[in-house]
């Protein structure tokens, strides 16, 4: 059994809902997990990844409210203590960030500086 780390990020009720309506989608791969990252590019540097990946020997392994969730290693410090949050609004719809590591973010919500 991998060891399971404690959690980096956490998920609001209406993430974690549409998390799992994805989940649940006919043809959706079961052997992938939820990814919660980084990488480099954007307004301000960094750009949050969250989608559905297979693991890797980089990634950590962590359980969000049943959802379990892979992040490699090196980004915990950039994303310790963010809260991912679904909006389902007309106006705003999609996942946000809200992270506060980030010492500045650009307006799109999806890309930061540390």
């Amino acid at each position: 059994m991998e060891a399971v780390v404690k959690s980096p990020v956490s998920f609001t009720q209406n993430a974690v809902a549409e998390i799992n309506r994805l989940m649940s989608e006919e043809g959706f791969d079961k052997t992938h997990l939820l990814r919660v990252g980084v990488k480099g590019g954007g307004c301000s540097g960094m750009t949050y990844v969250l989608g559905f990946d297979a693991k890797t020997d980089k990634d950590d392994i962590f359980v969000i409210e049943g959802v379990p969730c892979i992040m490699e290693k090196s980004h915990g410090i950039y994303l310790m203590g963010m809260e991912i949050d679904w909006q389902g609004g007309l106006n705003s719809r999609g996942f946000t960030f809200n992270n506060p590591n980030a010492s500045k973010t650009c307006g799109c919500g999806t890309s930061f500086a540390v």
